[in-house]
């Protein structure tokens, strides 16, 4: 094999790799709003640790059939490995926790917009925790995004509350779920890593539930429910997927879908709409991945002052 003829394959194998992980970002996007929809029906009549125990039932109970059928149920031998699905896991219970209560009072559309930053935050925690490296020109775009961040939260307006703060938080829970997931071993299954975040956040809803009030639920919410469920299990899985599969820099910026099938969600089952400056704030976050995206395609390995 010449050398030319063997570049080309490994530059193949680069590209299906890096639109693998593209397609399943997509996917766990548009399969974490859906469920988000259905969460922010659920939640305008359940107390919040019953609706999230009540998922987190049937999404563990399936993904754990899901394991133990494909015999994917591994626990890690080595002592990192097990430290890095535990954090992950504690990530994903307040990912969860701080993201869900922020959505069920506030616009799916504007909730979902501050998550838009995670491309940033990953990426600038991808240099400070792993040791990747960017130029400045990349940081400079972090720092942008960051305003088009403080153009959707706005502290001091009428659009800012405490479930704005709750937006943020999950937006630092996440980041550290996913850049754990890029520590793991490639010998670690997925769903081995995503039934242990799922089982985490079981043990968390039951006992946040031990003091809570239950309602009855109408015929309407066991179908809401269901969707919740099949929903969150492929984002789970999407999830986990996606942060292992290409570069880091190609495939987070995909996170972006999630702001478009909010924007139709929102528009059309609750009749919501961002006001100018948030739809400003995000296109600027939006603007700002794309554009540390394009900076880490340009990169040359070959040339360090590229990676500017």
């Amino acid at each position: 094999m010449t050398p030319l003829t063997k570049g080309t394959k490994e530059n193949g194998l680069a590209l299906s790799a890096n639109m693998k992980g593209a397609l399943l970002m997509t996917a766990s996007m548009t399969s974490f709003t859906v469920n988000d929809m259905f969460v922010k029906l659920l939640g305008e009549h359940l107390p919040f640790f019953q609706l999230l125990l009540l998922r987190s039932i049937g999404a563990t109970a399936l993904m754990f059939l899901l394991v133990h059928r494909t015999g994917t149920l591994i626990w890690p031998g080595n002592a990192k490995d097990r430290w890095l699905v535990l954090i992950r896991g504690l990530a994903e219970m307040a990912a969860a926790y701080f993201f869900l209560t922020a959505l069920i009072h506030m616009p799916i559309a504007n909730v979902t917009a501050i998550l838009q930053a995670l491309p940033l935050t990953v990426a600038l925690g991808a240099v400070l925790f792993l040791g990747e490296d960017i130029g400045w020109r990349r940081f400079l775009a972090i720092g942008i995004g960051f305003v088009g961040v403080f153009l959707i939260v706005r502290p001091g307006s009428d659009v800012f509350s405490v479930y704005s703060i709750y937006a943020l938080l999950a937006v630092v829970a996440v980041t550290i779920r996913d850049l754990a997931v890029r520590r793991l071993s490639p010998d670690i299954p997925s769903l081995t890593v995503a039934f242990a975040g799922a089982f985490l956040i079981l043990l968390f809803a039951a006992a946040g539930a031990v003091g809570t009030d239950w309602v009855s639920l109408r015929p309407m919410d066991w179908l809401w429910l269901a969707g919740s469920i099949v929903m969150i299990i492929g984002a789970y899985l999407f999830s986990v997927s996606a942060m292992r599969v290409g570069d880091i820099g190609f495939v987070s910026p995909f996170r972006y879908t999630g702001l478009l099938a909010a924007l139709v969600i929102g528009a059309l089952v609750f009749r919501e709409w961002p006001d100018t400056l948030t739809l400003v704030g995000a296109a600027i976050v939006v603007a700002t991945g794309l554009f540390t995206l394009w900076r880490e395609r340009m990169a040359s390995p070959d040339d360090p002052g590229s990676k500017e």
